[in-house]
């Protein structure tokens, strides 16, 4: 018998833990390799984390909802095959963030879970692992990492949770200033709505108010109505676009772009593209194909904000916002966008496309993205005002394409013809983005619209 460890796979560069949705198996299952054991998931996207090994479950760990750093043990399994250790017999997880040492398969030892003992570092203090939401709201309140320290953690491994940090702020100050002692953190009551109700003076009352006792209100919402809980992903949702607003103070630019060579050309060549590249032609990638190069000649508008610096990003990794069945939206990445002809990005557009639409997308799918291409006009939208995805600082709204009666100029003089118009709306950081860099980028991309070539290929 050997016991083989299943950790909490790594999720991409910027992930530093996952939920536990859902647990397919429970201790005593028989398990295949590359059966899905679980299912967890990030900000970004859900997943399914398969099984290592083939045996039987001997242990799971953490429950569902639980919030579990990348790397840990979630699960231990019992092979049949007794392993050896040694170099080719040993199963390494995914490697845990803070280069902890990789677990190995103990052979012929029944597995008997231990008690925790937190890794204490050269000055005898914890060194427990922070999420970065934890990391954000101690930046935001002021909370040095020695004070940091000091909180008393109620998750998993005595791991600060956002609960625990927001209880300590809240009751920060009524507690002593000094940092080097233990603060317990006391969870409050609920505080119940209290109505004040007043009376107006009246001749009875000589003009002297008469105040009703204080009572509890219970939320009533009415009789017709339906009430119906966020979603998980709903909620992450709504927590990034108030974050966003609160993080960069936006600025939305407005021009419009004349894009009947573009729709010419769609329709005159979408048939003849799908028979020879397997793959239909839409508006997305022939925006991107035009974006990218526009996007060269301002390197401020593909950058992110670290305090007082600015990150400029030398790869161009597009972010296409795709609504999801439920309502819900996501942004899958086209890496490096600018290296990809329109074959390439129509057939990286459609696979992320198709990949989110039946929840197959891949943790690393919606990472790294410095800029953001939103189509308000699917919907028929004419215009929108995005809000910025952070932390990149602009994102570039396109609405729907109408024909319209507009003013040719020629130098034969001016006429009124009729064009496929369609208006373009960008949001921008306006700390570093200042109005004159992006209205001249957003005007440079509807020139690049306009100037579509009729005869280009592919």
């Amino acid at each position: 018998m050997a016991i083989v460890d299943l950790v909490m796979p790594k999720l991409g560069e910027s992930i530093m833990e996952a939920t536990i949705l859902k647990w397919h198996k429970k201790p005593g299952d028989t398990v295949a390799q590359d059966e899905t054991v679980l299912d967890i998931a990030t900000d970004k996207v859900d997943s399914e984390v398969p099984s290592t090994a083939a045996g039987k479950i001997a242990a799971i760990l953490f429950n569902e909802n639980d919030v579990v750093p990348i790397g840990s043990v979630i699960a231990k399994i019992e092979t049949d095959v007794a392993a050896e250790i040694n170099n080719d017999t040993v199963i390494a997880p995914v490697p845990v963030v803070n280069e902890a040492p990789v677990a190995e398969v103990v052979a012929d030892v029944p597995y008997v879970p231990q008690p925790f003992t937190p890794p204490a570092n050269v000055n005898g203090k914890i060194n427990r692992f922070y999420s970065p939401l934890v990391m954000n709201i101690a930046s935001s309140e002021g909370i040095s990492m020695v004070e940091l320290e000091n909180i008393p953690g109620t998750g998993n491994e005595g791991r600060v949770t956002k609960k625990d940090i927001l209880n300590y702020v809240a009751n920060r100050g009524n507690v002593a200033s000094d940092t080097t002692t233990v603060v317990p953190v006391v969870t409050p009551e609920p505080v119940k709505e209290q109505v004040v109700v007043k009376q107006m003076p009246t001749p009875a009352t000589n003009g002297v108010q008469q105040v009703k006792k204080t009572s509890e209100a219970e939320v009533n919402y009415g009789d017709n109505v339906e009430v119906i809980e966020m979603d998980r992903m709903r909620k992450l949702i709504a927590k990034h676009m108030v974050n966003s607003k609160q993080t960069s103070p936006h600025v939305t630019s407005f021009t419009e772009a004349d894009v009947t060579n573009m729709v010419l050309w769609r329709e005159k060549n979408k048939k003849e593209f799908e028979k020879q590249n397997s793959t239909k032609i839409t508006f997305t990638p022939i925006f991107i194909d035009c974006l990218v190069r526009v996007m060269k000649r301002y390197p401020m508008i593909n950058s992110s904000v670290d305090g007082d610096k600015i990150i400029v990003k030398k790869d161009l990794n597009i972010g296409m916002a795709t609504a999801l069945p439920s309502g819900n939206l996501i942004v899958p990445v086209i890496k490096n966008a600018d290296e990809l002809n329109l074959v390439g990005l129509s057939k990286r557009v459609n696979g992320l496309a198709d990949a989110a639409r039946n929840n197959k997308l891949k943790p690393d799918d919606t990472l790294g993205g410095t800029f953001t291409l939103t189509n308000v006009g699917t919907f028929g939208s004419l215009m929108g005002t995005p809000i910025i995805n952070q932390p990149q600082v602009a994102i570039l709204a396109v609405g729907a394409i109408k024909k319209r009666p507009v003013v040719i100029e020629t130098e034969q003089g001016d006429t009124i013809g009729i064009r496929h118009m369609m208006f373009l709306s960008l949001s921008y950081d306006h700390r570093i983005v200042d109005g004159s860099l992006g209205a001249s980028f957003l005007r440079d991309v509807a020139k690049e619209f306009e100037n579509w070539d009729l005869n280009k290929g592919w």
